[in-house]
């Protein structure tokens, strides 16, 4: 049986009013809503006994997160559904810590001059908060300890593609940088056993990945703009330089070149946007590099054309069954 296609009204008025859920799905990973909700189903009266909250605008939140897939509700009470469920603390794969990030408060006033993008060029961000997002970052330690709780939790399905597309047996020393917590980095190392791995990224940041301590990782404090980077056999780089324009990207690409092995490779873990892509999560992700960074999703040519200015050349882009290709290079 054929499907009626969607009416143009209706999808102008879904776009328009998207925010809506996507809100009150903010509001409730703020509140810690799927922590308390425990096993077994409970109104939201007893909900918000416990977290201490009116019922009436609770239950209202959550009959509209149950209306688009998150948590399930039987028209008394709620319960946990398997989206619910990655808005938990601690599971594996929480969303919880990205769900709040998008909700903070500097993220909406970013978006809310959007406008700005138009008439400067400039990020939006640049307007909100000075020098932009990392270094609002840097002045507000819990909004960036979300931030990198964030990234890791999104990047679960990311790495393990990664790990099956990509081998990593040929190299003896691997370098995650601008690695966070150095999730990517304890992955990669965990199959491929005969390498020891240099985690590099921001001294706060590199203080934090200290707290889980891998004895076969070197923790590097520092700035890829400026500071050595140690010498590797293979530079990875996951979701980092899409953060940077152009301008950036080429400059801590020649950072990274100054003290690259020749024979090194460098390894973008990034989307490789199709010029005639629809309905990809890139294009979307690329409005988020608009309004809180100077960076953007790059298709190849674009890619290429950084690796170039860069003193490097691409070899090849593996896929890797998610929104990010393992993206190759070597120095030229």
């Amino acid at each position: 049986m054929t499907q009626e296609p969607q009416h143009p009204a209706l999808a102008i008025q879904q776009l328009a009013t998207a925010y809506w859920t996507s809100r009150c799905l903010h509001v409730a990973a703020d509140l810690g809503v799927a922590d308390a909700l425990g096993d077994e189903p409970q109104t939201a009266e007893a909900l918000a006994r416990s977290l201490g909250v009116k019922p009436d605008p609770l239950h209202r939140i959550l009959r509209s997160l149950a209306n688009h897939g998150v948590f399930e509700h039987d028209g008394e009470r709620f319960a946990h559904n398997q989206s619910s469920r990655l808005l938990r603390t601690g599971v594996p794969g929480s969303l919880r810590s990205l769900a709040r990030m998008m909700g903070m408060k500097v993220h909406w006033d970013a978006y809310r001059e959007l406008d700005t993008a138009l008439r400067t060029g400039q990020s939006p961000m640049a307007t909100v908060t000075a020098g932009g997002f990392f270094p609002y970052l840097a002045d507000h330690p819990e909004e960036a300890r979300l931030f990198n709780e964030a990234m890791a939790g999104k990047s679960i399905p990311q790495i393990a593609g990664i790990t099956k597309a990509y081998d990593f047996s040929v190299f003896k020393t691997i370098g995650d940088i601008g690695g966070g917590l150095g999730h990517l980095l304890h992955a990669v190392l965990d199959v491929a056993p005969q390498a020891r791995g240099v985690l590099f990224d921001l001294p706060e940041v590199i203080a934090s990945a200290r707290e889980n301590n891998n004895p076969r990782v070197t923790y590097v404090g520092g700035s890829f703009f400026k500071d050595p980077i140690p010498a590797c056999d293979a530079y990875m780089m996951m979701t980092v330089l899409h953060d940077w324009s152009d301008a950036e990207s080429i400059a801590i690409l020649r950072n990274l070149r100054s003290g690259a092995p020749r024979n090194a490779k460098v390894l973008l873990m990034e989307g490789v946007v199709e010029p005639t892509a629809r309905n990809n999560f890139l294009l979307d992700l690329d409005i988020e590099m608009l309004v809180m960074a100077t960076g953007r999703e790059r298709t190849r040519g674009e890619w290429e054309s950084v690796f170039s200015q860069a003193g490097l050349r691409l070899t090849r882009i593996v896929p890797t069954g998610t929104s990010s290709a393992v993206i190759e290079a070597e120095l030229t």
